[in-house]
């Protein structure tokens, strides 16, 4: 097995974590302990070691892709050999790693492959093949997987693959086969025997067994896309099959009812529910229904048009037995906000509901509820709330966190502080139990976090500045009471007078204390003088330009340097000096153009990428603009239609942004007169 591992320089080659001197060692522990080899691993540990240097061996010599080092190339044999050796406990996670491998050579540029892997992988094809014949069946489908993952043309892998499929009795073989005789039939030149798997293919979407028409049907879509959509019922009952448990045994797919859910979703592209309406309907397995709201949660997070076919069967979803999946159902409608808003009364009866998740934090469904009536705006929420603004743990998150935009919606409740800052409307209600936590001795996070709802709510929470001008007396909570008031921007003397003590102190919140002072009616001097100064010297100034832009005239004498910022290369930079700009000195000519140059990604690439957190304040300065930004307007009028949700995050910010941008096309349009 070893013949010729000694003999490569390993140190002069290179995986992801540097020099692979560690690669010959690593080899010998994957085979596991061999007492009839006193030569061999002997003395390498068990087979739990054998998985853990099978584990780092991957880790070096793929990590996370985007190359072939030169080390995977050397060892590729010696893998092979581990692979095939029947003692050998990692043999399925070796060939895995051969998966990855060989799917990523051809994928990659000819620049990121080293130059040893055509031939390394040209001697190992007839290995690979080889093991389509292993006795164990788990190793025959790790082996598929490989020839399925590969970029060889069919011509030379297909004959194999069909002569196995022959023979194969392994139900969950075959549909490994399956799989890799679609994919290798997709892959010319694939010779005579390319027509013969598309038939053999073909005939499958009729088979007995449901989950071998599934994979018929991911098989064939790659070149027939519209399959799934004609077949749509045979999908959907092989995926509510019991059966479709069989694929946790394949080595491609690896997965039970969510995963395959998951996974054949993604055959349907575009905002069609049909998919997802199969999987709604009432199923006695608590892990399909689960499944089906994820899935419906998904197609909603990046479409809006299925809202009103899939809003029944979710919202029916809320009477279900499972805690999950009320859960669930109460999540994803808080996500939807005001278009659930029908569904209040059902929603409402679950506040009482205290059966908890399985996650580390508990979350109640009743919480889930609480989160959808104040997405609702409905003043049912207000009783939990004021109950939530006063304890110290909940199932609601513990600060803000935000999620990547992706196919997999991120099912999580937001912190307190972002439940309040959707309902400025009932302020009146909630002030007193958010005034009663405005101490010195709540938690400092805490603390900061309900003064920066008081600072959005704005001039509705004056109610709230006699016990923030307490809170600048104390040198721990003074920088949070700041934050309210400015955005609160109504005080008295004494919060001016303690502010602009605070301004001439040194120290990194001299701008906040300048900036607040003015916004509570104090002098312009102490904030221009600090604002100027962060706006010149950070290398993140947006910040400052934001505020800056408040002074408004006063700040006149600093026009020419916002002028030029306008031309900075970080769009947030770009964005906020514009705004400054106009907002100092009325000039439309140039600051116009430069924010419509941004919100101008609005309109172009990819639906899914086109946009970014910075357009939003870009559209907001321009409706503020007002008539003078019609140009952009023009450009942004069909932006409404979108069927494309226009977000960057995941889970429930992902519906939010897309509500906000929204909202600040709407007003763009309406300041110059464009209906919408």
């Amino acid at each position: 097995m070893w013949v010729g591992l000694d003999g490569i320089n390993w140190a002069g080659l290179e995986h992801n974590y540097g020099a692979a001197g560690d690669i010959p060692g690593l080899l010998r522990r994957c085979a596991g302990p061999d007492p009839d080899d006193p030569n061999g691993a002997g003395d390498a540990g068990d087979a739990g070691d054998a998985n853990d240097a099978s584990s780092t061996l991957t880790n070096l010599l793929f990590h996370q892709g985007g190359w072939i080092c030169s080390a995977a190339s050397a060892a590729l044999p010696f893998v092979l050999r581990l692979a095939a050796t029947p003692t050998v406990p990692s043999r399925c996670a070796l060939l895995e790693l051969v998966a990855v491998l060989a799917a990523e050579a051809g994928r990659i540029e000819a620049r990121f492959l080293d130059p040893g892997w055509a031939p390394a992988w040209e001697r190992a094809l007839p290995e690979v093949l080889g093991l389509l014949d292993d006795p164990e069946p788990e190793i025959r489908r790790a082996a598929a997987d490989v020839v399925g993952a590969c970029a060889d043309p069919g011509e030379l892998v297909l004959p194999g693959l069909l002569r196995s499929w022959q023979a194969e009795e392994d139900p969950a073989t075959r549909l490994e086969l399956a799989l890799a005789l679609g994919r290798a039939a997709l892959r010319a030149p694939v010779g005579e025997h390319g027509a013969v798997a598309v038939e053999l293919l073909c005939g499958l979407l009729d088979a007995p067994q449901t989950q071998l028409r599934l994979a018929a049907v991911h098989a064939l879509a790659p070149a027939d896309p519209g399959l799934p959509a004609r077949r749509l019922d045979l999908v959907v009952e092989a995926v509510r099959d019991p059966g479709v448990a069989l694929w946790r045994r394949t080595s491609s797919v690896q997965t039970g009812v969510l995963g395959v859910q998951h996974w054949t979703a993604q055959l349907f592209t575009g905002p069609s529910p049909a998919f997802v309406l199969g999987l709604l309907a009432d199923h006695h397995d608590d892990e399909q229904r689960i499944g089906a709201l994820g899935q419906a949660a998904s197609l909603l997070s990046r479409w809006r048009s299925p809202t009103a076919a899939l809003l029944p069967p979710v919202a029916a979803r809320l009477a279900d037995p499972d805690p999950e999946v009320r859960f669930r159902a109460a999540e994803l409608l808080a996500c939807l906000g005001l278009a659930a808003a029908p569904h209040a009364d059902e929603v409402a009866a679950l506040l009482s509901d205290t059966a908890a998740r399985t996650t580390r934090k508990r979350e109640t469904v009743g919480e889930a509820a609480l989160w959808a009536l104040a997405r609702m705006n409905d003043p049912r929420c207000l009783p939990g709330l004021i109950e939530l603004i006063g304890r110290d743990r909940s199932g609601f998150a513990s600060a803000s966190a935000h999620y990547p935009a992706t196919d997999l919606h991120h099912v999580v409740l937001p912190a307190p502080d972002e439940v309040l800052g959707h309902l400025p409307d009932h302020a009146e209600r909630l002030l007193p139990a958010i005034c009663d936590q405005l101490d010195p001795a709540t938690d400092g996070h805490r603390l900061g976090r309900l003064c920066a709802v008081l600072a959005d709510w704005g001039p509705v929470a004056k109610a709230a500045v006699p016990r923030l001008l307490g809170l600048l007396e104390d040198d721990r909570t003074w920088t949070a009471a700041a934050q309210a008031l400015a955005g609160i921007g109504t005080a008295d003397d004494r919060a001016r007078d303690r502010l602009l003590l605070r301004t001439r102190a040194a120290g990194p919140d001299t701008e906040l204390a300048a900036w607040a002072y003015w916004k509570v009616g104090g002098e312009p001097g102490p904030a221009l003088e600090a604002l100027t100064r962060s706006a010149a010297e950070r290398s993140r100034p947006h910040p400052a330009l934001r505020r800056l832009a408040d002074l408004g005239p006063h700040a006149a004498p600093y026009a020419d340097r916002l002028r030029e910022m306008t031309a900075a290369s970080d769009p947030w930079t770009r964005v906020e000096a514009a705004h400054a700009l106009w907002a100092v000195t009325g000039d439309t000519e140039n600051t116009v153009p430069v924010l419509t140059t941004v919100v101008r990604d609005l309109t172009k690439g990819s639906a899914a990428t086109m946009y970014q957190p910075v357009l939003l304040p870009a559209v907001r300065h321009l409706a503020r603009i007002g008539p003078a930004a019609r140009p952009a307007a023009h450009l942004l009028r069909d932006v409404p239609a979108h069927d494309r949700r226009l977000r960057s995050s995941g889970g429930w910010q992902g519906f939010s942004q897309d509500e906000e941008i929204r909202a600040a096309v709407g007003e763009l349009l309406g300041a110059c007169g464009l209906r919408h």
